[in-house]
Formats: C-alpha cells, structure tokens, sequence
C-alpha cells in the first residue's frame, strides 16, 4: 500500500522491501556516527524482528514508519511513531541519499498536518548532529535536550497547525 506517492517519492510500509535491502542500510557503519541506539550487528533476523516492531506500531497506532521510495528504488526508512503522547517523527536515510531528507521531511510533514491526530510533530536528534539550520527553516523550535534508552538528543517540535507552506 503506498500513503504517498509524487511520481518521485513514495512511502509504502517496510514490510515490502526485501530483508536483504534494509539490512544492507542498516549495515553501513557511517550510520552508527549519527545513531546512538544503533549497536550490533544487522542480519536478517534483527531487520525480520526490526520490521515486526514497525509493522507493530501501526497495528497499535494506526501509523508508523514508511521505507521510502525514491524513483522506485529503496533509500530509506523514517515516519511517525508515538512515544506517548507525541509524535516522533525519525528518517534514516542511506548515506548517499542524506541530500533528499529536507525533500521527504516536506512531504512527510504535509501528511502529518493533514492527519488530526498529530497537533505537533518532535524530531530527536543526536548531538553530534551539527546541521539544524532545515529543522529551523521549517519552524521547529528546540525544547533542551532529553534521555531516551540511556542516550542523550536534541530535542525539537513542531507546531502542525501553524506551519504555513513549507514548500520553500
């Protein structure tokens, strides 16, 4: 099922991907530099049981996270996922594909406006994340930092209804 699809970009569920694919991401270790929850080795069990727990939220939220499309070819993972009364919303991207995130955030917070659910959407980033200035542009505002697993990350939120476009 896709939930987005602009000819370019689409967001259908991770469990249509193949294990091998997200695995092979996920494997890549320039991600571990920008993900502090992400330890051990990736084989097809771990993306199985990662895939089960996405596919989990959606079954207990309604909404989850998407793999992403781009041109049909796989080049990431992100969306929304409660942690308790928020929406977080999280992109893992391939490294060779980091420039599209801006692109998918834009499209991913226009479905989150449209969805009344979600009054505000928060992004947790780690420290080391020294490039801000998107999150800024589209009006997240930082609220500190926070502990989430025993790791400390920036923190931000943004208001859903009072977004205006953000197509610039």
């Amino acid at each position: 099922m896709t939930y987005f699809n602009d000819d370019t970009i689409q967001f259908v569920r991770l469990s249509e991907i193949a294990l091998n694919e997200i695995v092979q991401h996920m494997s890549d270790p320039r991600l571990k530099e920008h993900m502090p929850l992400l330890s051990g080795a990736w084989d097809h069990d771990t993306a199985r049981t990662f895939v089960a727990g996405k596919e989990a939220c959606w079954e207990r939220d309604g909404l989850g996270h998407w793999a992403i499309l781009v041109d049909e070819q796989y080049v990431g993972w992100g969306g929304f996922q409660k942690e308790g009364n928020e929406w977080d919303f999280g992109l893992v991207l391939k490294v060779d594909r980091f420039g599209l995130g801006l692109s998918i955030v834009k499209r991913a917070i226009a479905f989150a406006r449209a969805d009344v659910r979600i009054a505000y959407v928060t992004f947790l980033l780690p420290p080391t994340r020294k490039k801000l200035g998107a999150l800024k542009r589209i009006g997240a505002i930082s609220v500190g930092m926070v502990e989430y697993s025993g790791e400390s990350f920036l923190k931000y939120r943004l208001e859903t209804s009072s977004l205006g476009s953000i197509e610039g």
